[in-house]
C-alpha cells in the first residue's frame, strides 16, 4: 500500500520528525508498504466542485495514497485537519478521522462525551470569566486541579492546595482570556496516572506513569517515569469504552486508580510511541501498521463490491 504519514517537522524529511513517526515509518517500510512523510504545513487545498486537489509544494497528491496515518502536533490541529478532511473527501482511508481529533483536543467536549456514556470521570467544572470564584472553588473544593481547556503533555496544569491558591491561579488564567477547567484532585491517585494505548478494539500496550519529583504531573514529557503494568480486566474495557466514545481507533487512555475504581482523565489521539515502545517493549507502530492492513483492505474490498 501508499502509506502518507501527515505530520510535522522543521522540513520534508524523515530526519527531522519526531521519533514516534520515525517509528511507524520503519514499521510500515518493514511490512513492504511505500511510505512516505508530509509535513501538514507545506500543504495546500485546491477546492473546486470537479477536481479538488491536496497539493504539496505544487505537487498533486490527491490520488496518490490508500492510506493516512494523522500524526498532527496540537498546535497546527485545524490546518492540518482541513487537510486530513480533504483527504477523507476524497475517499482515502484514515486511521484517525478529523472530527474524532477534534473532538479530542477540546478537553471538556472530550469530557462531555465520555460522561454521556457513563465512563467515569473526575468531577469538572468548565468556566471562562465570572466573579463568582468562590463558588467555583466551593463545588469542587481543594487541592483541585485547574487546567487550560486547551493544553497537552502536562502544559497548562496546576494543583492549587489552599482555596487562596486556587483563586490567585483562576485569575491568573483569566487574563490569558481562556477557558479552564477545574478537576477534583485524586490523592490516592499519589501522582501517577496509567496510559493505556489502544489499537483497533484492543489494549497493545500499557504502563503506569509516575512523578520522579514533587511534582503532581506524571507525564513523562514533563519528566516522568513509566513502568510496564497489567491492566485490570476493568481498566481495560473501561480504556476500549473510552476510545469508542471519541470515534478513536488509535489512541491513548490516560485515566487514574482510585478509590471509587478507573477514572479517565484523558483521550490523547495523537500519543506518543517513543516512551511506551521503550517502557513495555512492544512494537506498538507495527500494531497500528498491522491494524491498518486489516483495516484498508477490508474498506477497500467493499468499495469495490459497492461499485
Amino acid at each position: 500500500m501508499n502509506i502518507c504519514i501527515l505530520t510535522h517537522g522543521k522540513g520534508k524529511f524523515i530526519q527531522g520528525t519526531t521519533a514516534s513517526t520515525r517509528s511507524l515509518y520503519r514499521a510500515a517500510k518493514a511490512r513492504g508498504h511505500n511510505v512516505r512523510v508530509i509535513n501538514a504545513a507545506l500543504c495546500y487545498i485546491e477546492v473546486n466542485s470537479e477536481t479538488p486537489k491536496v497539493l504539496y509544494e505544487g505537487e498533486d497528491l490527491s490520488r496518490e495514497f490508500d492510506v493516512i496515518i494523522p500524526r498532527i502536533m496540537p498546535s497546527l490541529t485545524n490546518y492540518s485537519n482541513a487537510i486530513l478532511r480533504q483527504f477523507e473527501m476524497l475517499g482515502v482511508y484514515t486511521t484517525t478521522k478529523s472530527i474524532a481529533i477534534a473532538r479530542s483536543r477540546d478537553k471538556f467536549r472530550s469530557i462531555q462525551l465520555l460522561a454521556k456514556q457513563g465512563i467515569d470521570i473526575p468531577r469538572t467544572i468548565f468556566s471562562r470569566e465570572t466573579d463568582k470564584i468562590d463558588d467555583l472553588i466551593e463545588q469542587i473544593g481543594v487541592p483541585v486541579i485547574i487546567k487550560l481547556a486547551k493544553g497537552t503533555q502536562g502544559k497548562g496544569v496546576v494543583l492549587a492546595e489552599t482555596r487562596k491558591a486556587a483563586k490567585s491561579v483562576i485569575q491568573a488564567f483569566y487574563v490569558l482570556d481562556t477557558s479552564i477547567l477545574l478537576q477534583e484532585y485524586i490523592e490516592e491517585s499519589g501522582g501517577s496516572d496509567i496510559r493505556a494505548f489502544v489499537v483497533g478494539s484492543k489494549v497493545v500496550a500499557s504502563m503506569e506513569r509516575r512523578s520522579v519529583t514533587d511534582d503532581f504531573r506524571s507525564n513523562i514529557h514533563q519528566g516522568g517515569e513509566g513502568v510496564a503494568i497489567q491492566l485490570t480486566d476493568e481498566e481495560r474495557k473501561i480504556a476500549i469504552r473510552a476510545a469508542k466514545a471519541m470515534g478513536l481507533q488509535v489512541c491513548g487512555v490516560d485515566m487514574l486508580r482510585s478509590s471509587r475504581g478507573p477514572l479517565v482523565i484523558e483521550v490523547n489521539a495523537n500519543p506518543g510511541l517513543e516512551g511506551i515502545e521503550r517502557v513495555t517493549g512492544k512494537d506498538v507502530a507495527m500494531r497500528i501498521v498491522e491494524y491498518v492492513e486489516n483495516n484498508a483492505k477490508q474498506r477497500n474490498r467493499k468499495d469495490r463490491v459497492g461499485a
